[in-house]
Formats: C-alpha cells, structure tokens, sequence
C-alpha cells in the first residue's frame, strides 16, 4: 500500500490544486461497498482536509440526483445526489460538478462524497474522518497537521 505522507493543510495552496491519488479508495454504506477505485483524484486548499473524486464508472450504489446546487468559486456549480447501497439512503451525500471550470475540467465524471454520511471510508489502509462541520466535504486521514475548517466560527475564514 502506498504510504501517505505528512501534510500541513495550512501549506495547501489557493487557489486550489488538483492531483491523482496514489492509494486505493474505498466507501461503505449499509455493509456493502459504494464505491472502490484506484484512480481518484483529489482537491487541496488551504485550510480544508482533501476531498475525494471517484469515477463514476467505480461506483457501485445508485445516485440519485436530488434538487438544489452550490457554487464553489474554483469548481464552478456543484449538483447533489441522495447515495442508495445496502438498503440504506444517505440524503444529499454525494456531490460533483458536471461542467466544472478549465482549471478543474478533470473532475467531469468524478464524484465525491460526505465521509460523515457514510458508513465507513477510507484512503490506502487509513480511515476517514470526516471534515468538521456540516459544509465542507473533506476526508481527514491521521496524516494532516494543521488546523483543518469546517468547525463552528472557522467556515469563512
């Protein structure tokens, strides 16, 4: 398994940076697998624990697309689906952006998803945290230093 490195998410740039995860990722959600892939992608900025972009063709429950959308200044217009797998429906657990800015054109056809309504995640051989708060997406994995946001008073800092 590929080892993760010790990162600072204070050191994380913005505006945000796009890379190819080394490790396989893995998602669960009423006992049975949501989603496995070894070709994610991940997004880093400053502040925020990483998020995880799956293909859609690794994804194994059924999305289903639900009202409502965001917009994230780097990303563009975030869409949102309820995620259905073992007889379980996480609501609005699943996001992705279906016609994302140039600078993050690569997430077209990728999916991420809330660590924190799901039943278990992980990256290589860590378990995901999920990011504090209920805005922000990110995975924590104990090899984060820094203070991540998403707790109560840091969401606009």
């Amino acid at each position: 398994m590929t080892e993760m490195l010790r990162e600072n998410v204070q050191s994380y740039p913005r505006p945000p940076a796009l890379e190819p995860v080394p490790q396989r990722i893995m998602i669960w959600l009423g006992g049975a697998v949501v989603a496995q892939t070894t070709g994610a992608l991940r997004v880093l900025e400053t502040h925020h624990a990483p998020s995880y972009y799956l293909p859609t063709e690794d994804i194994q429950a059924t999305l289903r697309p639900v009202q409502g959308s965001s917009f994230c200044e780097w990303k563009g217009v975030a869409c949102y689906f309820d995620v259905i797998s073992g007889g379980k429906i996480a609501a609005r657990a699943a996001w992705c952006y279906d016609s994302p800015t140039a600078g993050f054109a690569a997430l077209a056809g990728y999916v991420a998803f809330y660590a924190g309504l799901m039943e278990k995640a992980w990256v290589g051989d860590l378990r995901v945290i999920p990011q504090p708060g209920d805005f922000y997406g990110g995975w924590v994995t104990p090899n984060l230093d820094g203070q991540i946001k998403g707790a109560p008073g840091t969401r606009h800092w």
